[in-house]
């Protein structure tokens, strides 16, 4: 029982490997810095999420080892990771980094517009 065990932790460490790497090609493929840094933080944090807790399933049920370290870093990057995107995303846009010409719409754009007015 535990080799099925096993293979089944070492799929999920996979299918968190295969998504590291979707996440590297979105940040080399994609055309500007606000693509890219959805890329780089929502893959990477479902990437780094599916190997840790992979990792943890695999010394919990099969070793009988419980590190409660791998599941607070789950939690860790789940919290930072996507606000660390976000924010990059916005002193980007803040400091005049320019769209890529492929981009249909701009909402940044209108709010900070309407922000302005405000005042």
């Amino acid at each position: 029982m535990n080799e099925i065990y096993s293979y089944l932790f070492i799929g999920i460490v996979v299918i968190g490997s295969c998504l590291a790497v979707i996440s590297a090609l979105g940040i080399l493929r994609l055309p500007d810095v606000y693509t890219r840094s959805h890329a780089a933080s929502k893959t990477s944090t479902l990437a780094v999420s599916f190997v840790l807790i992979g990792t943890f399933l695999y010394f919990w049920v099969v070793k009988g080892h419980f590190n409660s370290r791998i599941l607070l870093a789950v939690i860790f990057i789940f919290m930072t990771a996507p606000v660390a995107g976000h924010l990059i995303s916005r002193a980007a846009y803040n400091t005049g980094v320019k769209l890529s010409k492929m981009t249909v719409r701009d909402d940044m754009k209108k709010a900070k517009q309407a922000a302005e007015n405000k005042e």
